[in-house]
């Protein structure tokens, strides 16, 4: 098996990877700064939702998140170049991540991919005319965890049976010519919903298979375009068309690509790295599976939902009202989400209940800065899950100020609502 795994592969495909990467790096960063995202993301909002144990990450001022993304859009180049790309790579890795480690709401499934990639471009050196076999399927595996687990949890009756949330999405476009008046039909939103689920589970398989791997890539290239086209996903599709040319064969490229790129010993390095990337790969497959660890349904609780690739299953909208309460007076004032987040905070607040926790803390911390002394905070909290009735989320009778977040199952999570998806017309 190690032999297997260390044997010599042209690398002209993982180059060809590299470039085509680099590219779609490069260009996300400068769509950033052109669509004005770097205002509304990280200028705009007076208090940001930070992930668990990442509490010290904070935005630099205007000035200095446009120099990280024109920093991240030169280093998506040299990535494209195969200038230092190790380093190239690991300093993208840094810096994409600390843009995404600053607010929990801007978290996006193929922003959590472009780290990863990134790193393991960081990681292993790519740019010989060789490299070991592992280097490859590293990648591969990275890649399948995505598909694969995007598909194993479509695997439920809200998919499969109901069509939801694709039927709810498909209903918005009914104005588009042609095609608009069907995407308002139920049984089109549950034929998009099976496509999706036989795509996502067996195209692996399919472009390993070299007689159905061109065949197999034509249908990928258009799953993700119309994806592209009527969800509006952001790179995402432009990510996993790229990353998909990674189950070609591993010399597809060696007719585009210069003979010789930059040589060198890597054995030493390789070495570490046969155990470093092992256990990385594992965390991988692993990590999407702590939900299996807590109570209740995952796309209604959230705990285990980020990164672990539950990509398109659900659509939740909330209202959320909090309610103070001075225990010296028994005064209560309610207190809308307003008064501290901006409307793209607070649409992702209001159903993701380790958010509504972190800003009714930041709520008691503001009251008590305001001479109000030691306050309690509740929230009141109507969530719609794919389309079913609003439904209580937060027990309203829990003092949240008093609760600390942690990894423990959060008993203040209301159990989610029975039944299935509300009927559309």
């Amino acid at each position: 098996m190690r032999a297997w795994l260390t044997r010599p592969i042209d690398s002209s495909g993982l180059r060809a990877f590299r470039v085509l990467f680099g590219l779609v790096l490069a260009g996300g960063a400068v769509r950033t700064l052109a669509s004005g995202w770097i205002e509304k993301l990280y200028v705009e909002p007076r208090f940001f939702f930070t992930y668990w144990g990442f509490d010290f990450i904070h935005p630099l001022p205007h000035a200095g998140m446009i120099a990280v993304y024109v920093a991240l859009a030169a280093l998506g180049v040299a990535i494209a170049a195969g200038f230092h790309t190790r380093l190239a790579a690991a300093l993208f890795f840094v810096g994409f991540s600390y843009t995404q480690l600053i607010d929990v709401t801007n978290y996006l499934n193929h922003n959590y991919l472009i780290s990863l990639l990134a790193l393991l471009l960081a990681l292993l050196p790519v740019n010989t005319r060789t490299v070991p076999a592992w280097f490859l399927y590293a990648f591969r595996l990275q890649v399948a965890v995505v598909y694969i687990y995007a598909g194993l949890t479509k695997l439920g009756s809200d998919w499969l049976l109901h069509g939801e949330p694709l039927a709810t999405w498909l209903s918005v476009h009914t104005d588009l010519p042609l095609i608009g008046p069907l995407l308002d039909e139920r049984w089109v939103a549950l034929g998009a919903s099976w496509a999706g689920f036989l795509f996502d589970t067996t195209i692996v398989a399919w472009l390993l298979y070299p007689r159905t791997r061109r065949i197999a890539y034509l249908v990928l290239i258009g799953f993700h375009t119309g994806t592209h086209l009527l969800f509006h996903i952001g790179l995402f599709p432009f990510i996993m068309t790229v990353a998909a040319t990674l189950f070609f064969s591993p010399d597809w490229a060696s007719r585009i690509l210069p003979r010789k790129p930059v040589a060198g010993s890597r054995q030493p390095v390789a070495g570490l790295l046969f155990l470093l990337i092992p256990a990385l790969l594992t965390l991988q497959v692993v990590l999407p599976l702590r939900h299996l660890l807590y109570p209740g349904g995952v796309l209604w609780n959230e705990e285990g939902m980020r990164f672990a690739w539950k990509v398109m299953v659900r659509e939740k909208h909330g209202a959320v009202t909090f309610h103070v309460t001075q225990p010296s007076t028994g005064r209560t004032v309610q207190v809308s989400p307003h008064r501290y987040l901006t409307a793209k905070q607070e649409r992702e607040m209001s159903s993701q209940p380790d958010l509504i926790l972190q800003l009714a803390h930041h709520i008691a911390d503001d009251f008590r800065a305001r001479g109000f002394g030691d306050v309690e905070v509740r929230a009141e909290a109507l969530v719609s899950l794919n389309a079913r009735p609003p439904s209580p989320m937060i027990d309203p009778t829990v003092d949240l100020a008093g609760e600390r977040d942690s990894l423990a199952p959060k008993t203040w999570i209301l159990p989610a609502p029975e039944g299935p998806p509300g009927a559309r017309p």
